[in-house]
């Protein structure tokens, strides 16, 4: 294989395999010894990719050089029109405007053909309804998530109970017409779901929960995968 062929299989390897990737699953999967991968690793370093890693933890693309600026194929387009077009209509008011800014910043920089695609596109999205409106600022919130800082926050239930909750912030997803917050709960022990709208007084903890934030959310989307599974048989 020449070694042109072999860096662009190793880039592929790196987008494809979950991060981070050991030199043992990219050598497998790219068909060379584990001293190749890392002398692999160290010239893609060399040409501009940004590779976050090292030996013995394993590696992270986190910007890939080989890639064209801005290059979609038609579906591609479609695609980000329908999905920024519904976070205009469902986020909460700091991540909408990032869509839209995202939508004009993608018309301006892309080719002609691909410009006029995006701004005509055959696929959009278009909600007749609103979510609850959210009296806490969503951005603190997903920013104590990226940060894995633990947060406090009133809480109301569907009965209008009040109780105070420490959690371990994981990620927000968009269920059954409401914005929830997936988190590890302190109070209960165990994984909850917390309705965006139901939550009030939102304070950031001094305390971190660092580095267990991505294995801690891939937990709880299997324990959520596995019980619609049940609930479907």
């Amino acid at each position: 294989m020449a070694r042109t062929d072999r860096l662009f299989q190793l880039m592929q390897a790196l987008r494809d395999l979950s991060p981070p990737a050991t030199a043992s699953a990219l050598a497998q999967e790219t068909g060379v010894s584990e001293r190749t991968i890392y002398r692999d690793i160290d010239t893609l370093r060399g040409l501009g990719g940004v590779i976050d890693g090292e030996a013995g933890f394993g590696f992270t693309l986190i910007e890939d050089a080989t890639l064209p600026p801005l290059g979609f194929v038609p579906e591609e387009i479609e695609a980000l029109v329908v999905g920024l077009t519904e976070v205009t209509q469902i986020g909460d008011p700091a991540l909408a405007k990032a869509a839209k800014t995202a939508l004009t910043k993608l018309k301006s920089r892309l080719p002609a053909a691909q410009a006029h695609r995006l701004k005509h596109a055959v696929l959009t999205s278009k909600r007749f309804y609103k979510p609850p409106e959210i009296s806490i600022d969503a951005s603190v919130l997903r920013q104590a998530a990226w940060d894995e800082h633990t947060i406090a926050f009133a809480y109301g239930d569907a009965k209008g109970n009040q109780t105070t909750r420490e959690v371990d912030p994981l990620g927000i997803t968009f269920l059954d017409g409401t914005h929830c917050l997936l988190a590890y709960c302190h109070l209960r022990q165990d994984y909850r779901a917390f309705r965006l709208d139901r939550m009030d007084d939102l304070q950031i903890t001094d305390r971190y929960f660092r580095p267990r934030r991505i294995p801690m959310l891939r937990e709880f989307k299997k324990r959520l995968e596995a019980e619609r599974t049940q609930t479907q048989n």
